[in-house]
């Protein structure tokens, strides 16, 4: 079925159809079919033939490269539906809604895999609950300053490194001049900080 003379009302309401759920007379890109429907039409149809004065408007964009386009050109009674290319009709059916094309129809495979799947989490938190866990540490710079420039920093450090607990480990320590004469004690330390804060 061809669409008749394009220039008539019932041509044009075909070839409306026809470019309803098409861009172009034939394939994915202008071509000279649609050169050769181009022409036949003429001018712009009204705007009750919505698809074809769409599809005109942008032939007709075109301009001087309407000549390059790929294809012969045939007559126009050459175009329209034929029996190979009916028109795509609404599909009614849900034939294909129950179709999983990702799922698998072996329940025993399904079982088999959920079965591997445990297995393999189980063997991963067995495996992380043996890493021993991250000890948090923090390293501490205390500054002690004395009371006045007669204060023995010899003795301030023995009282300080007397303090001793679980998971406190002092480091060094040396004497910092704050001025005149008088020079505070600079004294690092690591902790653990679960077994100190508690």
């Amino acid at each position: 079925m061809n669409f008749g003379d394009v220039k008539t009302p019932s041509g044009l309401a075909k070839l409306n159809a026809y470019l309803a759920e098409r861009s172009y007379i034939e394939g994915y890109t202008p071509s000279q079919s649609d050169i050769a429907v181009f022409d036949a039409v003429g001018s712009a149809p009204s705007s009750q033939y919505s698809h074809v004065l769409r599809w005109y408007n942008h032939i007709k964009s075109y301009g001087a490269e309407k000549s390059s386009f790929p294809g012969v050109k045939k007559d126009v009674s050459a175009y329209g539906i034929t029996s190979g290319t009916a028109p795509v009709a609404a599909d009614d059916d849900d034939d294909d809604d129950d179709i999983d094309l990702f799922g698998s129809d072996d329940e025993e495979a399904d079982k088999a895999a959920e079965e591997l799947r445990q297995q393999r989490l189980d063997q991963y938190a067995a495996k992380k609950s043996k890493k021993p866990g991250v000890i948090a540490k923090s390293n501490i710079i205390l500054d002690v300053k004395p009371w006045d420039d007669e204060t023995d920093m010899a003795e301030i450090e023995r009282v300080v490194r007397s303090v001793q607990t679980d998971g406190l480990l002092w480091g060094t320590s040396k004497l910092v001049a704050v001025g005149y004469g008088i020079k505070k004690l600079q004294i690092s330390c690591v902790v653990e900080d679960d077994k100190v804060a508690r």
